[in-house]
């Protein structure tokens, strides 16, 4: 029986992750920040792992805890919507950290493993806003971009041992909680120069409209699918809106 470690599975595209994975007969570690009862069903194949990705003595902890695994998958991430101009540099280390950092610390915690084995998988969740120019995103886009360019030069060195790195890019889901999470609580007018608010108001309603979303199901899927691929694709769109977008490349 496999066993996967999924990031971030309090909530979204983690959970749901999870849920899909275990619904197929694997073994799942579930980690979180911060553990919470009831998030998960209880079973003997899922175990709720506490793992805060910007904490290297969690990773440590976590993957001692976990043994070996077959599948890493790097969901945890903090999203942000912002003009850049008003976005404080202490913010954008916030989200590199654990975006594009975190990833990178999970991914080099596993790979001995990995290696040793001959076998294994990484994926790392990046978004669909690496697809296509969306406003608002500068500092986020930026830190998914910078996994997808980890991921490519990745799989090439871990191809001769067997092991695999691949992304997943889900587009906009309106049912996770990155709309409440991507301000920091703060309103997005807040965050907003004056000078900008006409323009990113268009902007938020032009994404409000557009016709195709992302479901999470979507992405629980496409991590399935992109664990078992065997041609070597390196990214997999998650999502109806994603997907139009990586054919309008």
């Amino acid at each position: 029986m496999k066993t996967v470690l999924i990031t971030g599975a309090s909530s979204g595209y983690g959970r749901e992750t999870a849920l899909y994975f275990h619904s197929q007969g694997w073994n799942v570690i579930a980690t979180m920040r911060t553990p919470r009862a009831g998030v998960l069903p209880e079973s003997d194949r899922l175990r709720v792992v506490e793992l805060d990705v910007t904490k290297p003595h969690t990773i440590t902890a976590a993957f001692e805890a976990a043994g070996p695994i077959d599948v890493l998958v790097n969901n945890a991430g903090v999203p942000l919507m912002s003009v850049f101009e008003g976005t404080p540099m202490a913010r954008v280390r916030e989200v590199f950290e654990t975006n594009t950092f975190g990833v990178m610390a999970t991914t080099q915690a596993v790979l001995p493993q990995f290696r040793e084995r001959g076998f294994g998988v990484v994926v790392n969740v990046t978004s669909s806003v690496v697809l296509g120019h969306m406003p608002l995103s500068a500092v986020y886009k930026a830190s998914k971009m910078a996994v997808e360019g980890f991921t490519a030069s990745l799989a090439l060195e871990l191809a001769p041992f067997g092991v695999q790195a691949k992304t997943v890019a889900p587009g906009a889901c309106l049912t996770t909680n990155f709309a409440a999470n991507a301000t920091s609580g703060a309103s997005l007018e807040e965050l907003v120069p004056a000078p900008y608010a006409s323009w990113a108001k268009k902007a938020v309603g032009d994404f409000m409209g557009q016709e195709l979303f992302t479901e999470e199901s979507d992405v629980a899927e496409t991590v399935w699918r992109a664990v078992h691929d065997t041609t070597g694709q390196l990214r997999f769109p998650a999502g109806p809106d994603a997907v139009w977008l990586s054919q309008a490349k």
